[in-house]
């Protein structure tokens, strides 16, 4: 078999994965590149490409640390997802932790624009740098499914953070990327095992370094460093 190969590599202001949303579509400011590679950044590849609204990227866990381990019998195939509070445990394959044996992700973002090599994209947990393996269109007809269930999520209510920013924040970031980071983190970045009000988590995100704690369902930004 072929050994695959990236055919673009994701430009995102998250240069860690700390911070990255847990699913793509959560935060759809988030912006972010689809640049190609330049065998494969020839304008008839993209050609009926903007007449869809979305796309489905198949791309690779660069940053996860088991992608080139080998599994073997006994080993144990199941993960604690944060929607069960970080502590229940459900298979691997239930679930869509990125501790996978083979390390592929899959993600569904929204097209903003296209240009020559290039796809403009919003709503993407893609960590800058990223392999993207391959594009394809979204289509709704078969791929997206009304009245279905959802496993454990389906029982999971969760609710969004609320976000307190410091009053210079304009100083750090523009309102787009006001905008994207607050989504962000409503979304808790944190483990989910992790629950110590005084901690300071520190996120990379647009080349600034955003400190923050997490007291009583609020995110308080306490510092922000370039």
């Amino acid at each position: 078999m072929k050994e695959i190969e990236p055919i673009a590599y994701f430009r995102s202001p998250f240069k860690t994965k700390f911070g990255i949303p847990r699913q793509s579509g959560l935060v759809d400011e988030l912006r972010g590149s689809i640049v190609f590679e330049s065998k494969f950044s020839n304008e008839d590849a993209l050609r009926g490409l903007e007449g869809f609204d979305y796309i489905w990227l198949i791309w690779g866990f660069s940053a996860n640390e088991l992608v080139n381990r080998t599994w073997k019998d006994g080993d144990n195939l199941t993960v604690r997802p944060p929607r069960l509070g970080g502590n229940k445990r459900v298979g691997v394959f239930a679930s869509r932790s990125p501790f996978r044996p083979n390390g592929l992700g899959l993600s569904s973002v929204r097209i903003v624009s296209i240009g020559k090599g290039v796809i403009e994209v919003s709503g993407a947990d893609l960590m800058d740098g990223t392999p993207i393996y391959d594009v394809k269109p979204y289509l709704p007809y078969v791929d997206a499914h009304t009245k279905v269930r959802s496993g454990f999520t389906d029982n999971n209510n969760w609710h969004p953070l609320e976000v307190d920013f410091p009053d210079n924040i304009d100083n750090f970031f523009d309102e787009e990327e006001v905008k994207a980071l607050s989504k962000v983190l409503q979304q808790d970045p944190r483990p989910h095992y992790q629950k110590d009000a005084n901690r300071v988590y520190g996120m990379i995100f647009a080349n600034k370094d955003v400190r923050f704690r997490v007291e009583n369902r609020r995110c308080i930004v306490v510092e922000i460093v370039s």
